[in-house]
């Protein structure tokens, strides 16, 4: 036999009940509040962390640019340990920035380059060397993954909290039935013939 349950009411912790105790109310507003802060926190952290990201990258992608460079030295070979033939390698690069200072540094070359090889560089506006900036969609994929996350970590912190909350109240109500009980059970031992 299935015990009948009823139609499922909304907001039901909310509702008026003579039997609710005040812990009860106060439990209901306690995972109302928690809920809200979890959903609402949660989606407003990552969409701003996801828009930070996105807007930095695009940042990136106008300011950076491609500069030829020499290579000031060989290429050396990738080790043995390194990986395959066709990886890059770290290779001494001479370069000219925009405001016509010649700079030196280290980039990525392709193994087989010589002394005297141009090779295309990124650099930003100071003209210091830096990495290929990501396309848009990277950039999207990357804020996605940082929206996510953000939005994950941020929202289980009132989630943590809602439920040690909860957890607290639980074992405080455990600990009064049990006085009560340690009260009212003597009573009940008593038979009556």
């Amino acid at each position: 036999m299935v015990a009948f349950r009823g139609p499922k009411v909304w907001l039901w912790r909310l509702r008026r009940n003579p039997l609710r105790r005040r812990a009860d109310r106060l439990e209901s507003w306690v995972v109302l509040i928690a809920w809200t802060l979890t959903l609402f926190g949660g989606v407003t952290a990552g969409l701003m962390a996801a828009h930070s990201v996105e807007s930095g990258l695009a940042r990136q992608r106008a300011e950076w640019r491609p500069v030829d460079a020499v290579l000031t030295q060989d290429a050396p070979e990738p080790s043995s340990r390194s990986g395959t033939a066709t990886e890059n390698v770290w290779a001494k690069v001479r370069w000219t920035a925009p405001d016509g200072s010649e700079h030196e540094g280290q980039a990525r070359v392709d193994p087989a380059a010589l002394m005297g090889a141009r090779v295309t560089v990124w650099t930003d506006a100071e003209g210091l060397l830096v990495t290929e900036p990501a396309s848009e969609s990277q950039a999207r994929l990357r804020a996605a993954l940082v929206g996510g996350l953000a939005g994950l970590f941020v929202a289980a912190v009132p989630f943590v909290g809602g439920r040690l909350v909860r957890g607290r109240m639980e074992r405080r109500r455990m600990d009064q039935w049990d006085e009560e009980w340690a009260r009212i059970g003597p009573l009940w031992e008593r038979k009556i013939w």
